[in-house]
């Protein structure tokens, strides 16, 4: 009784939604396993209740698969309930309190502190040698600056590059942002950090390019450099310090300014202050740093850690 539900399920499947030979099949399987699980337990899918269901996701997850795949199988066990309820082959549906896995947040690809070094120090002298041609003279300091500046600061690479020219002077050591929603916030940024603006804007004014509105000016609709422009050129020079491409980004630079923060002892509540986070629950994806640190505090410290 318990295989015709489950075929008639699929037929539906096949028939009126028209899926395909593959998807029935990973359907199949799933409900095969679901099944399986029911019958060790003296159940079938014609009778099984909520505490089933239950019983099945938490064996999915005792078993080690990943989220993604307990989703799944639980998806084609609400559907196939979902169905048998429609049909009135069965008066109830026993997975309509049941919780989905929630998937799990990936951590942040985040770069070394000496990788960042490498990134900073090679940019700010590629900014202080001479070049030939003023404008790749301003482009490398421009881009030593913006590099100093986010990392000094963890700002949105968005906040970054709309940043207004009023935002650093001689004195300057913190930053006012407007981050999302409108709301500001106060963020660092250091000496090299105003040393590498100042050394930019020296020699744009030079050029005939000072005076506009933003802190880092481009020939574009916005007035400023854009995002995906940054982003290339922190691609392409990482690439040519043989760092991954892939593993580089405005974001991921601002994970590293959370990440090197609280690894040397920075308390959570000011990285969400300083990130512009309006949740701590979205900072606590940095939490994995924190525990890095911790077991080895213990390790090093702990009477019974036989370090």
């Amino acid at each position: 009784m318990a295989a015709h539900l489950t075929e008639a399920f699929l037929e539906a499947l096949a028939v009126e939604r028209g899926a395909a030979a593959n998807t029935l099949a990973a359907y199949g399987r799933d409900l095969a396993e679901y099944a399986a699980f029911l019958k060790a337990r003296g159940r079938s899918v014609a009778d099984a209740g909520r505490a089933d269901v239950t019983a099945f996701v938490a064996d999915l997850s005792a078993r080690g698969l990943a989220r993604t795949t307990q989703a799944r199988r639980l998806s084609a066990v609400r559907q196939l309930h979902k169905f048998l309820f429609a049909e009135g082959r069965r008066s109830d549906d026993p997975t309509t309190t049941v919780d989905r896995p929630k998937p799990a947040r990936p951590l942040p690809k985040v770069l070394s502190m000496d990788e960042v070094g490498r990134m900073l120090d090679t940019a700010a002298l590629l900014a202080a040698a001479d070049t030939e041609k003023p404008r790749d003279k301003l482009r490398t300091l421009r881009f030593s600056a913006m590099m100093e500046v986010l990392y000094a600061s963890g700002l949105r690479v968005s906040e970054l590059v709309g940043l207004p020219a009023a935002a650093v002077r001689a004195d300057t050591r913190a930053m006012t942002v407007r981050g999302k929603g409108g709301k500001e916030r106060l963020v660092p940024l250091g000496a090299r950090g105003r040393e590498a603006v100042l050394a930019y804007r020296a020699a744009l004014k030079a050029a005939g390019g000072a005076g506009g509105r933003h802190l880092f000016p481009a020939e574009s609709e916005s007035g400023h450099v854009t995002r995906q422009a940054f982003a290339r050129e922190l691609k392409a020079f990482a690439a040519g310090l043989g760092i991954a491409p892939a593993k580089v980004s405005p974001h991921v630079v601002r994970h590293a300014f959370a990440s090197h923060l609280l690894s040397n002892g920075a308390d959570l509540r000011v990285v969400q202050e300083l990130l512009g986070h309006a949740d701590i629950a979205t900072t606590q994806i940095y939490t994995h740093v924190l525990e890095h640190r911790l077991a080895a505090l213990v390790a090093d410290h702990h009477p019974l850690s036989g370090g």
